[in-house]
Parts: C-alpha cells; structure tokens; sequence
C-alpha cells in the first residue's frame, strides 16, 4: 500500500475560535484517534490539501512526522469542508498498526464497457460503490476495479465475484450487487383510436299524396 509523510504538530488550541485562528495561519485542525483516545493535531493546509487531491479517494497510508521525529502511521477516515465556499476545515485519522488487521471503506471502480450496453442498448446499473474489508495495513488496496466487459443484459457483478489479494477479507454481503446490466426502457407507442363511425341519420322522406288520395279522405 502507498505511504505518503504529512508534517503534523500536537494541538494546543481548542474551540471554534481556536480552530479559525490556526486556519488563517495555513493550518488545518486534525484529530489522532487509536484504542479509545483521540489526540488533537494540527496539519499544513496546503500538505493536507495536497494528499486530498492527489489519492481522490484511495486509501492510502499515512505517515504523520512530529517535531520529536517520532511518527505514526494512520489511515483518514473523513474531513470536513465548508458547504459554502468548500474550504478545507478539520480532518480525523485513525493510528494503525502494521501487525493490526483493520476495518476500512474501499471504493469500488467498474473498468471497461458492458457488451450489453456496447451492442445491445442496455443500461449500466453501478448500485454499491464502496465496499468495507478487514486485513493488514499494509493489504489495503487503494481501490478496487472491477471488469464490467464482459456483462450482457440481465448480467450482474456480485460482492462473491471479488478476485481480491491472500489475506483481504470483504465484509460485505457476497449476494450484494455491485454493478447489473438492465434492458433499456422502450416507451409504449399509444395505439391509434379507432375512428367513430356516426351513423347517417336519414330524415323520413315526405310522401306526397296524390289528388286523389285527399279526395277520399275528405269523402
């Protein structure tokens, strides 16, 4: 698994208005969590901002060197943003050991086109995204891709269809569905109304009576 060292401080400053001040000076409020504890560190926006935009959501090991050259190894389960402007606020890492299993989310990534999607018109479903395993820090992938190619229509990518590394245990549900391939959607052409017929309506002719007719009646 990739490593990338983060210069971090031990944190002093606490509160709302603390937490400002250390982000005018370039520095992002951070927490250390291991076993139960939490200790309050302070990270260089710019280092932290970088390693965000490097990994795009990898997992990938972090080495945090202190001032007394002591570091430790730690994975980032989140940060913060502001909904606003999307400004970086606060980050957490959690510590870990190299001979610890640990439990992380790993984004799932589908490589590849569906033939049923290529040659048939089909519809690509990617319905879990992440996926959650247990191994050795050292076993975390960064990401996991998927081979969607060979998929037709009615087809799906399973949980129990993972080729991981010796080792990585997925927590997940083996039926879960990752990614399916589904029928395109035919809309249904209404069928023409059927021409109503109005029947001719005749009026009765007038039958003229003859002079003599109305001569015999009079009588």
């Amino acid at each position: 698994m990739e490593r990338i060292t983060i210069n971090a401080e031990k944190r002093e400053e606490f509160g709302k208005g603390a937490a400002r001040s250390l982000r005018r000076k370039a520095m992002i409020p951070a927490v250390l969590y291991r076993g139960g504890e939490a200790l309050p560190i302070k990270l260089s926006k710019k280092e932290l901002t970088q390693f965000i935009n490097t990994t795009a959501g990898e997992q990938v090991m972090v080495s945090l060197q202190f001032a007394d050259s002591s570091n430790r190894l730690a994975i980032m389960k989140e940060y913060q943003l502001d909904p606003a402007i999307g400004e970086l606020l606060h980050a957490d890492f959690f510590e870990v050991l190299l001979t610890e299993e640990v439990k992380v989310i790993v984004h799932v990534t589908p490589v590849g086109e569906s033939i049923g999607v290529k040659r048939d018109g089909g519809i690509l479903q990617h319905l879990l995204r992440e996926i959650e395993v247990e191994c050795l820090p050292d076993k975390i992938p960064g990401h996991i891709k998927i081979d969607i190619s060979g998929l037709e229509i009615g087809q799906s990518f399973h949980v129990k269809d993972l080729k991981l590394g010796e080792g990585i245990k997925v927590l997940n549900d083996p039926q879960e569905v990752i990614v399916n391939v589904i029928a395109p959607v035919v809309e249904e052409v209404a069928a023409p109304a059927e021409a109503v017929v109005t029947p001719e309506v005749t009026e009765p002719e007038l039958i003229k009576k003859g002079k003599k007719e109305e001569e015999e009646e009079k009588a």
